[in-house]
C-alpha cells in the first residue's frame, strides 16, 4: 500500500454457510470471496503464524471447516470462530484486503507446501508420492 492511500476498510461482509465463503467488499472497490478453509489456514493467529519467521505451522485437514461466528473487533477487524475450535485470529481490514488481493498466489504456495510435505487438505489424509 502506498503512503498516500487510505487504510482499506470493509464496506460489506457476507458469509454463505452453504458455500462456506466470506464475501468482502472494500472501500477501494476491491471485492472477493474467501473460503472458510483459506481463512483458517491463513489465520493471523500465533498458533498458525508462529511468533516469528520460520515458526509457521502448516495447517492440514481444513477442507471442511466452517465459520460459526463473526465478531466485530472495534472498527478495524473481525474475529472468526471456526467449528474446529480455532478462534484466536484477529483479521484486520488490511490483512483481509491483502488475502483477497493475493488469494491465487497464496493458495498455490499453500498447496505446494502441502504436496511437498506429503500432506493433504482433508482431515486424516496423508498423501504418499512414489517415483517408479
Amino acid at each position: 500500500m502506498k503512503p498516500d492511500e487510505p487504510e482499506p476498510s470493509v464496506d460489506r461482509i457476507h458469509y454463505s454457510r452453504n458455500q462456506r465463503t466470506l464475501d468482502l467488499s472494500f472501500n477501494d472497490g476491491l471485492t472477493g470471496s474467501l473460503s472458510a478453509e483459506f481463512l483458517r489456514v491463513f489465520s493471523p493467529s500465533a498458533e498458525v503464524r508462529g511468533h516469528g519467521p520460520g515458526q509457521e505451522v502448516l495447517q492440514t485437514g481444513k477442507s471442511d471447516v466452517q465459520i460459526t461466528a463473526i465478531n466485530s473487533v472495534g472498527h478495524y477487524a473481525i474475529q472468526l470462530v471456526f467449528d474446529d475450535g480455532h478462534d484466536s485470529g484477529l483479521y484486520s481490514w488490511s490483512y483481509l484486503h491483502d488475502l483477497t488481493r493475493r488469494q491465487p498466489e497464496l493458495w498455490r504456495e499453500y498447496t505446494d507446501r502441502l504436496q511437498s510435505a506429503g500432506l493433504g487438505r482433508d482431515a486424516d489424509t496423508q498423501v504418499l508420492t512414489f517415483q517408479p
